[in-house]
């Protein structure tokens, strides 16, 4: 059998922070050795045998802890990721709290969510479906929301009971390093949580360890086959959140230019690099002309911008030079084929990774911006002329990640979110977000289910425990 190899998730496997506002590298890390692999492995498996025998009301009081230091240094925390990959200072602090609520929500839950569940026996024999931690875990975790992706797999699993061995993407060593000491500040054990700086042979090598019961990988569908080769070869249990092209139908709207708006504003969160943004918004054709054309006022307003200044009229840079050039690629592949490029479509002249907002429609099957997903600030605006259109449009894709539907009229939006082939969908609502809400796709997106009461499902013996009638 051809042998894996687990794809870069940066443009290098050098883990260094590079300024995306300027370019400049700031500061580089060194691999880990093949030692300090096999030191973390057997760190990680001494440090779940104690683990999983704290109490789970200890294990969670510690997460809580986790949320309360996430909350504590948001500052800090959001400093560091606005550095390493370009993320507005806003929206890098709103992340933080973010997942301080994640582990907050885990450490109140966890314990009646990982209850035991009494099931019905003949004879009068007793039966319980026990929730037991399996061991220690993998992470392979993108550079895109360093804390947030790190958060929800994290924390339900240390509330069961398990340990985590966090890769993260090359340019977040900063905040990987951050995320491993908050960890050790809020009282977990030594080896419950460790952060390894592995190359992609030393993936392979741990996912294929027997101490490893199970991996989890956010990132690109290349890196997601990757890793499910590896894990599926050695059997063990992975959890899939790959990329997305989600639907954002708008079917009417009693405020054009609002809606037009809202979509803008949904689409330039983390300036575009997002999976389960709205890649694709369908429009009716009664509202289209309307709503691309403040769309595109909305994209030609805003110049280039420093993100820790947070100004709202201005658009930050991406992750990387690579990201520029692969989505000026995907932009112009589509106009040299008949697109119409309304606004943006060129880099910014200045230092850095700045790539104007993009409104792009008349997008075809035989562009490449119809079927590979657009990762970062490109909208593309789709006409439809009915909700039967629409609802095929949206599901004419590989990916099944998320998706949303917009009327005044809420059995109409309702009808048609219902028949959308995701893992999630909202109404009147750009997505179902929260602690509480579980993630995951469908398709070409990925398989498994974070956050909410699903979070807690992947990574667990469901243990039969029977007792006879004496």
């Amino acid at each position: 059998m051809p042998q894996a190899s687990v794809p870069s998730n940066s443009s290098s496997q050098h883990y260094r922070v590079t300024n995306p506002a300027t370019g400049a590298v700031v500061e580089e890390f060194p691999t880990a050795t093949d030692a300090q692999i096999q030191d973390a492995l057997a760190r990680s498996e001494q440090a779940f045998s104690s683990w999983r025998q704290v109490p789970i009301t200890e294990r969670a009081a510690v997460v809580s802890r986790i949320a309360e230091l996430f909350e504590a240094r948001k500052e800090e925390l959001a400093a560091i990721i606005t550095e390493e990959m370009g993320k507005r200072l806003a929206e890098s602090v709103g992340e933080a709290e973010y997942c301080a609520e994640i582990f907050s929500y885990y450490a109140q839950e966890g314990p009646s969510l990982a209850a035991d569940q009494p099931i019905k026996a003949i004879g009068g024999a007793q039966a319980l479906i026990q929730k037991r931690p399996i061991g220690p875990l993998l992470g392979i975790m993108p550079w895109n929301y360093p804390y947030y992706q790190v958060a929800r797999f994290a924390a339900p699993n240390l509330v069961l009971g398990n340990t985590i061995i966090l890769k993260h993407a090359e340019n977040c060593p900063r905040s990987a390093l951050a995320i491993e000491q908050l960890m050790l500040d809020a009282g977990l054990p030594a080896g419950a949580y460790i952060n390894l700086f592995a190359s992609h042979a030393q993936i392979e090598t741990i996912i294929s360890d027997p101490r490893v019961q199970g991996v989890s990988l956010t990132g690109s569908e290349r890196a997601g086959a990757a890793v499910a080769q590896i894990a599926g070869r050695n059997l063990k249990k992975v959890v899939l959140e790959l990329g997305g092209s989600d639907p954002y139908i708008v079917l009417a709207s009693d405020d054009v230019k609002a809606s037009a708006q809202a979509a803008f504003q949904t689409r330039m969160e983390n300036a575009g690099q997002a999976c389960n943004s709205n890649k694709r918004i369908i429009v009716m054709d009664s509202i289209h002309d309307e709503f691309v054309q403040e769309l595109t006022d909305q994209a030609a307003a805003l110049a280039p911008g420093n993100p820790v200044e947070d100004d709202a009229e201005t658009y930050v840079p991406l992750s990387s030079e690579a990201a520029v050039e692969g989505l000026l690629a995907q932009i112009n592949d589509a106009v040299s084929k008949g697109a119409t490029l309304h606004s943006g479509g060129v880099r910014a002249d200045q230092p850095g990774y700045y790539l104007a907002p993009t409104v792009l429609s008349g997008v075809t099957p035989e562009m490449r911006a119809f079927s590979e997903e657009l990762f970062g600030p490109v909208v593309v605006v789709y006409k439809v002329s009915n909700d039967a259109e629409a609802v095929a449009l949206a599901n004419n894709s590989d990916y099944g990640l998320g998706g949303a539907v917009f009327s005044p009229d809420g059995e109409r939006a309702l009808a048609v979110a219902q028949q959308i082939i995701s893992g999630m969908v909202a109404v009147n609502a750009p997505a179902g977000e929260g602690a509480g809400m579980p993630f995951g796709g469908v398709k070409r997106s990925g398989f498994g289910r974070e956050l909410g009461p699903l979070g807690m499902e992947e990574f667990v013996n469901k243990q039969l425990l029977y007792v006879a009638q004496a």
